[in-house]
């Protein structure tokens, strides 16, 4: 038996790199200005409903992320190699597939199969889902791939972790899943960096731009967010998404990849040397969401930490897609922190310099019962 791929979105990856599980709504009207998203917000919609609209990434904002990658693309090759190794120790076998988070987790488990068919001689399968903050994971997507693979260890992979939402939800759903079905997983998330101190199976702690925090489709195999809303999707569809055709000329998702995995001969000898210093798994401190929820009673009137977005990823994500009325910084001349400034500067968002913060940066919605 293999997955029947039929109506799924597609994507400018190869074939051979990814399958997302995800129900092509390309011809599908369902984006909103950002304002308009805010207020379906405030009145209890959810953001799957509906998808903010991508624009271009201007030529400004496209030299950033080119920048990030001649910064950081050495560092990520190692990160990858150490997270594949250690999820193949955790694992404690060689069959094992891939199941990374869509949209930041898609591109880091293409970087983890293909470091682990080269290095380890390991053909991992990867498939990437949706799952939903509220909403839990796809679950039809998961079902579909352990029948697929029955006796496989899956391993969820995502980019980075904020507070730990995804990790929280990932627990929950598979809970629910497990006794429901028996389907024998583990919600063991795999990230490339955890400055939420979240996840156990990680290939750092550090709190840093990883490119395709960047940007958004264009780096993400011209894939949308993913969408789950029963007016385009049946009970028994999986989660949605949309191909963006229009933005094929901008489109550098595979140069992200191919640059990134160019480096992981060079960095080889790194890797091994740092995989040595991992156990095979680490405790979660949530010592990350201890900040979230001060910082919640601070600025929030019922301290609502889903208008806290912690970390350089979630905060560059909030200034991509949301309306932030302010980002805290705890050093504005980190390097990292470049492009939170020029989105700042462009979209006109204050900025505030807080020594100590746990986090590089924190990004802070706009809503009315803020204080």
């Amino acid at each position: 038996m293999t997955i029947n791929t039929d109506g799924l979105v597609k994507s400018s990856y190869s074939k051979e790199d990814i399958t997302f599980l995800l129900k092509d709504l390309s011809d599908v009207q369902i984006e909103s200005s950002v304002e308009s998203r805010e207020q379906l917000f405030q009145t209890g919609s959810h953001y799957s409903e509906t998808l903010p609209i991508e624009n271009r990434p201007t030529s400004e904002y496209t030299e950033l992320y080119q920048q990030a990658m001649q910064d950081s693309t050495d560092h990520i090759a190692q990160l990858v190699g150490v997270l594949c190794r250690r999820v193949r120790r955790y694992a404690g076998t060689d069959d094992v597939v891939i199941v990374s988070l869509a949209r930041a987790g898609s591109p880091i488990g293409i970087l983890m199969k293909r470091y682990a068919e080269k290095f380890m001689k390991l053909k991992w399968p990867h498939f990437s889902i949706s799952i939903l903050r509220g909403k839990g994971i796809d679950e039809k997507a998961v079902r579909t791939i352990r029948e697929q693979y029955p006796k496989s260890h899956i391993q969820f992979v995502d980019g980075w972790t904020g507070k730990g939402a995804i990790q929280n939800e990932l627990t929950k759903s598979i809970q629910k899943l497990n006794a429901a079905y028996d389907l024998n997983l583990n919600d063991d998330l795999a990230v490339l960096t955890d400055p939420g101190e979240c996840a156990t199976l990680f290939a750092t702690r550090e709190d840093f731009l990883i490119p395709n925090a960047c940007l958004n489709s264009t780096v993400s195999g011209l894939v949308s967010r993913t969408v789950l809303n029963n007016a385009f999707q049946d009970a028994d569809d999986y989660h949605g998404a949309k191909y963006y055709a229009d933005l094929e000329e901008m489109d550098v998702s595979n140069d992200f990849i191919e640059n990134i995995s160019s480096r992981f001969q060079e960095q080889e000898p790194i890797i091994t040397e740092l995989i040595k210093n991992f156990p095979i798994t680490n405790i979660r401190t949530w010592r990350g969401m201890q900040e979230v929820e001060s910082i919640a009673g601070k600025f929030y009137k019922n301290a609502d930490i889903s208008k806290v977005k912690p970390s350089v990823g979630e905060t560059t994500r909030v200034l991509l897609r949301r309306k932030p009325f302010k980002i805290l910084l705890s050093d504005d001349k980190h390097p990292s922190l470049r492009h939170i400034l020029l989105l700042c500067r462009e979209k006109n968002i204050p900025t505030e310099t807080v020594p100590g913060l746990f986090y590089l940066a924190i990004g802070l919605i706009e809503s009315e019962d803020r204080i």
